[in-house]
């Protein structure tokens, strides 16, 4: 029985984990949810996760929502090794810390794309700024480092990668950040599928924030 994925191609976090099933290759049931039609809130997704968010797992009757704990939770059931969530406790505190980040970085992209996608409203200066901010904070994070939390491939990158494409639309970066620039184009070659399993949704969700940002 395949796990099946409940997602909406553009959403970041749902990027996150069909990039990690690909890494994992598990085969995927996918169910789409549109939010924009308010799917989220239907009595029978709302039985699945009451808290009618998106991505969520069911794996042969186990329910998992909230994308860090489905990855951590895929790549410990059915990695090959430990090498995307290392067991080593003090490599692992390292892969957390930067999950637990890679969530305020999702708050702020949420709040911004959000209000652009489901209320039309323009982004504030103030989130403009907290994205210059996380632009810099990006890029600290990679300073000695390959990945995100070391020299090897985790899956605090495969968090980190489906937000970056949103970053650089509102705050584009005209070369100050060749480490996240480096680091994008590892991401993209070291990651299985990177193109089948991120390309569309990506460009979706891209595209309807030029469109306004070009417009306002």
């Amino acid at each position: 029985m395949p796990l099946v994925l409940y997602y909406l191609a553009p959403s970041p976090p749902a990027r996150t984990v069909n990039l990690v099933l690909h890494a994992l290759d598990l085969p995927v049931e996918y169910k789409t949810v549109d939010l924009f039609k308010k799917e989220h809130l239907a009595p029978e997704f709302l039985k699945v996760n009451p808290l009618h968010t998106v991505p969520v797992i069911d794996d042969d009757g186990f329910i998992l929502w909230e994308s860090r704990a489905i990855i951590t939770y895929l790549v410990s059931k059915y990695g090959k090794d430990d090498s995307l969530y290392p067991k080593d406790l003090q490599k692992r505190a390292i892969v957390d810390q930067r999950l637990h980040y890679s969530n305020d970085v999702f708050y702020v992209i949420r709040q911004l794309t959000g209000g652009i996608a489901l209320r039309n409203e323009a982004p504030t200066p103030e989130l403009i700024e907290k994205v210059k901010v996380v632009q810099e904070n990006i890029e600290k994070l990679l300073t000695g480092n390959k990945f995100m939390a070391g020299d090897t491939l985790t899956v605090a990158d495969y968090s980190f990668i489906t937000l970056v494409d949103l970053v650089e639309v509102y705050c584009p970066p005209d070369g100050k950040f060749p480490l996240t620039k480096e680091w994008v184009s590892r991401c993209q070659s070291s990651m299985k599928d990177f193109e089948k399993a991120n390309k569309e949704g990506s460009e979706i969700i891209v595209n309807v924030v030029q469109n306004f940002i070009s417009k306002s």
